[in-house]
């Protein structure tokens, strides 16, 4: 089968602490992302799209094979507004440099001008794509999840820019108003989603766009956040998305939308990264999922007919299985017992 994509991840962050990584240094996080993108391959994901923090620098490493990596398409910094998802200062906190509020991950942008000389920057670097924070999340300590983030303006600014660079905006969003308002704006890709509604799912396919579910970031944080650093604060808002998640990914599967494979997971948590096959097993088929890591995945990153297919002139990224994952898809979560081997770029990578 073809190798899978996953649309969700963040190679840099090596802790739930987003907050704590201005303390850490680049080159060892450069090391841990290495080590994170080499266990991803392992797990037969071949490609990836990073949703904050990795740059041209790491994506430029792994084409030219310094290391052995799945391909990285990289957004480099997500844009927040001040007090955003993006932007992990304590309310106290008085660091205004915008680089630094998120170190490594995101930087601020308020109003119109900023949020252009933000996206530009992106994609002067040669970014694949622009993050913007459209609303709360659990990571970040000043907002709520139910908050809308960004003017209309300053995501058209945005989605402006990103069409301007042949490129397209995902947007981080929960609730149907956030969600809703992105789409509406030319927003290409939501991530999350867990609290949408009809009228979501609607605009969704009004507007080809994509929806990226991250569930077993939610698992796993309920499991092991506390333990691994999350804020006793974000603790609490991973109980307000976690319960919604299934029913939203349900709704949106009855309702045609594209839907592509994501994680988020962060720090040790990558290990998980093959459980959401089994949580999406609940509600969505076999075939779906597999589409999902596969050609919606590859629609998604512009790259359809080159990844996640099994075709001539395609990328020779593909998996030897010994099951076969449409007749149960949960194989995929346990790589180390079901896929044989891992090819990437025409070689054997892992066996």
């Amino acid at each position: 089968m073809p190798g899978l994509i996953d649309c969700h991840v963040h190679v840099l962050a090596n802790t739930p602490d987003l907050g704590s990584l201005g303390d850490e240094s680049p080159a060892y996080l450069t090391a841990c992302a290495i080590n994170t993108m080499q266990g991803a391959l392992r797990r037969g994901f071949t490609t990836l799209r990073d949703a904050g923090g990795a740059d041209f620098g790491l994506a430029r490493a792994a084409a030219e094979g310094l290391f052995v990596a799945p391909r990285l398409f990289f957004g480099g910094k997500s844009l927040s507004q001040t007090g955003g998802h993006a932007d992990m200062r304590a309310p106290g906190a008085t660091v205004v440099d915008n680089h630094q509020c998120c170190p490594h991950i995101g930087m601020v942008c308020d109003g119109v001008d900023e949020v252009r000389r933000g996206a530009r920057q992106q994609f002067r670097t040669g970014a694949d794509h622009l993050k913007l924070m459209l609303s709360g999340g659990v990571a970040s300590p000043t907002d709520r999840v139910d908050s809308t983030q960004f003017s209309d303006d300053e995501i058209r600014a945005a989605v402006e820019e990103a069409e301007a660079a042949n490129r397209y905006v995902l947007g981080h969003a929960y609730t149907a108003r956030a969600i809703n308002r992105g789409l509406r704006l030319g927003v290409r890709s939501i991530e999350h989603g867990n609290l949408l509604d009809d009228e979501t799912v609607r605009l969704f396919v009004e507007h080809d766009a994509f929806l990226v579910p991250t569930l077993v970031t939610y698992q796993r944080l309920k499991a092991d956040g506390a333990r691994l650093g999350l804020p006793p604060a974000s603790q609490q808002k991973v109980d307000d998305v976690l319960g919604a998640g299934l029913a939203a990914l349900q709704l949106a599967d009855a309702g045609g939308v594209n839907i592509a494979y994501g994680s988020d997971l962060l720090g040790e948590m990558w290990h998980h990264q093959s459980r959401e096959f089994e949580i999406r097993a609940q509600v969505q088929s076999a075939g779906a999922i597999l589409r999902g890591a596969t050609t919606v995945a590859a629609r998604l990153l512009q790259s359809e007919g080159e990844l996640g297919v099994l075709a001539e002139g395609a990328r020779a990224d593909l998996l030897l299985l010994d099951a076969n994952p449409l007749d149960d898809v949960t194989v995929l979560a346990r790589p180390e017992d079901s896929i044989h081997r891992v090819i990437s770029r025409g070689a054997v990578v892992a066996s």
